[in-house]
């Protein structure tokens, strides 16, 4: 593979994550996770520290995108850039005009890929179960939270992006949702639309600030307890897809946000007055399952290939 194609296809990985982000209910580090990229984009974040910081002020560059993996993180951070501040209005759209097809879609991506994780897991004990339990019920506490009034203080501002950002990298936890319980999800994203830079530049430090400290601690568990830190994050995977069931009940309106609880299609046709559109909603949960296998027959494919590549 050439590197525009392989440096293409990073870009797109990113659009997903972007994507992802934007949406509450969704997590961009599910879709790391989907497109096998995750534990190479902690370990990028996290190599941005002072020693390889201090390649860079003293101007070898060279070392110093080696170092920290910088063109591989530059195309995912291009990604989520280009969804941002472009795609990210037609996944409002579809929100809108196309609620139960579009959280059918993420919910069949999401119930497969939990399977296909569960995989990564060679020998299950009571520590691996409790750590999914755990999961499950951390993602499960977050969906039904109610949000609360915040402060619009620069420094709380940074906060939110540096929990935000720290939620949008773990599988199951989306930051938008974060967000959303923060009562600054509509704050932000009207700052994104109207590209107010101070505000957009108070969250961006909170954000890294969050996501390089964040990233050493997921490393350090990625690589002491493997096993049960994919249980985890495998719990909020399967916590979250309280969250993405296309039908939902409102249980509390909110400033900015909804709380919600799912329900059956019947319930939903009943309290709605409208369609619960099953039919829909099967087809595109099959998308949803259909894109996640075809992209692990992929990924399979290309690690048996490896191997042969190498002899050569």
């Amino acid at each position: 593979m050439s590197n525009l194609a392989k440096y293409s296809i990073l870009t797109l990985k990113g659009i997903g994550i972007g994507m992802a982000n934007v949406i509450p209910g969704v997590s961009g580090g599910t879709i790391a996770f989907l497109t096998g990229i995750y534990e190479e984009l902690i370990e990028s974040i996290k190599s941005f520290n002072i020693t390889n910081l201090k390649l860079l002020l003293k101007g070898k560059f060279r070392e110093f995108a080696k170092a920290t993996d910088l063109a591989f993180l530059s195309c995912i951070l291009l990604g989520i850039l280009v969804s941002a501040f472009s795609l990210a209005k037609l996944m409002v759209y579809l929100l809108k005009y196309q609620p139960i097809a579009t959280w059918s879609f993420f919910f069949g991506l999401i119930l497969v890929s939990c399977f296909y994780i569960f995989g990564e897991i060679k020998k299950w004990n009571i520590g691996t179960i409790i750590c999914l339990l755990a999961g499950i019920a951390i993602a499960v506490f977050v969906c039904m939270a109610s949000p609360t009034q915040t402060t619009d203080a620069w420094w709380f501002i940074m906060v939110c992006g540096a929990i935000a950002i720290c939620a949008m990298i773990l599988p199951g936890i989306s930051g938008s949702f974060v967000l959303l319980l923060l009562v600054k999800y509509e704050f932000v994203m009207n700052a994104l639309s109207s590209f107010n830079i101070p505000i957009l530049l108070l969250f961006a430090i909170g954000a890294v600030a969050g996501i390089i400290a964040f990233s050493h601690l997921l490393s350090w568990l990625l690589k002491k307890f493997y096993a049960q830190t994919i249980a985890l994050l495998s719990g909020f995977m399967v916590g979250s897809l309280m969250r993405v069931w296309p039908w939902q009940k409102v249980v509390q309106h909110s400033v900015g946000t909804d709380t919600s609880l799912p329900v059956l299609p019947g319930k939903f046709a009943e309290i709605m007055g409208v369609s619960p559109q099953v039919g829909m909603a099967i087809v595109f949960i099959i998308i949803g399952i259909a894109l996640v296998v075809v992209l692990e027959s992929m990924g399979n494919k290309k690690k048996k290939e490896a191997p042969e590549s190498t002899k050569e």
